[in-house]
């Protein structure tokens, strides 16, 4: 049997069934681990992510140090754990080399940080959106804003997106093009003001028209769309008011990534909630 801790995921890349790809939701145990222990019944955020009711709290890893390798899956294992106690719902977004084993061996929602609106063929270097679902992963984020895109081109993603069942999390930068995303009809959008990423400053705290306004926004054009919010969300404090404020649960990155203790700081996110 593999293991699970980080100490170990290193084998699992040298593991011969570890290319072995079962259909999402086949019922096909993954190599090393029988379907109960991949998908723990008590883990419902696990079973379908797109009926989640409980808040989201989606951890972005961007390309830290911190967020690769065995780091990545402390912070996946702390994610686990604490989702497990809490109820709450916690997923990940790492390099696009970690979707398939955290996939396997965390019972989270992993998500893509971008795909390209592509179909298999001729895009040397794109990002096919058929592969990162074959690697398990449960979404995928679109324009984020280190990774932004045209107009055309989120709307290209969400429907690429939709059509492999892949959920989508599009990023924005204000109410209008929140409302402007919400016309494409992704499950969330996602509102970050850039200047305030990674500034440590919460939108909660230091912006909370643009939520309010941004879930009005987004209701107006399609109320079935989800609005998370990020951008320097770092304590059980500012996920409390993004969620009174009407959002369905935060987009956040370094407080838990570059955290010394991760799993402490995901605590904290999920205490007042």
């Amino acid at each position: 049997m593999i293991s699970s801790s980080p100490e170990c995921v290193t084998s699992w890349y040298s593991h011969p069934a570890a290319l072995e790809l079962p259909a999402r939701n086949s019922g096909v145990d993954a190599p090393g681990r029988s379907a109960p222990e991949l998908l723990p019944r008590e883990a419902t955020y696990q079973t379908d992510v797109m009926d989640m009711v409980s808040p989201l709290i989606l951890v972005n890893l961007k390309t830290y140090h911190e967020g690769m390798g065995q780091s990545a899956h402390r912070i996946a294992a702390a994610a686990e754990r604490v989702g497990k106690e809490s109820g709450i719902v916690i997923g990940v977004a790492p390099v696009f080399t970690e979707i398939r084993p955290m996939s396997q061996h965390y019972a989270i929602p992993v998500y893509a940080q971008h795909i390209d609106a592509i179909t298999p063929g001729a895009h040397t270097g794109h990002i096919l959106p058929e592969a990162i679902r074959a690697a398990g992963a449960r979404g995928t984020l679109i324009n984020h804003s280190e990774r932004r895109l045209t107009l055309a081109d989120i709307e290209a993603c969400v429907q690429a997106a939709k059509r492999l069942q892949l959920e989508s999390v599009v990023c924005t930068n204000n109410d209008p093009t929140s409302a402007a995303a919400a016309a494409f009809q992704p499950d969330y959008v996602a509102i970050e003001p850039p200047e305030l990423i990674g500034s440590g400053i919460s939108v909660s705290k230091a912006d909370p028209g643009i939520i309010e306004r941004s879930v009005n926004a987004v209701r107006a054009v399609n109320p079935d769309v989800r609005v998370l919010t990020g951008a320097g969300i770092q304590s059980g404090e500012c996920v409390k008011i993004a969620v009174d404020l009407g959002t369905a649960g935060v987009l956040l990155a370094s407080s838990v990534v570059k955290a010394e203790d991760p799993e402490a700081v995901l605590r904290d996110l999920v205490s007042l909630v």
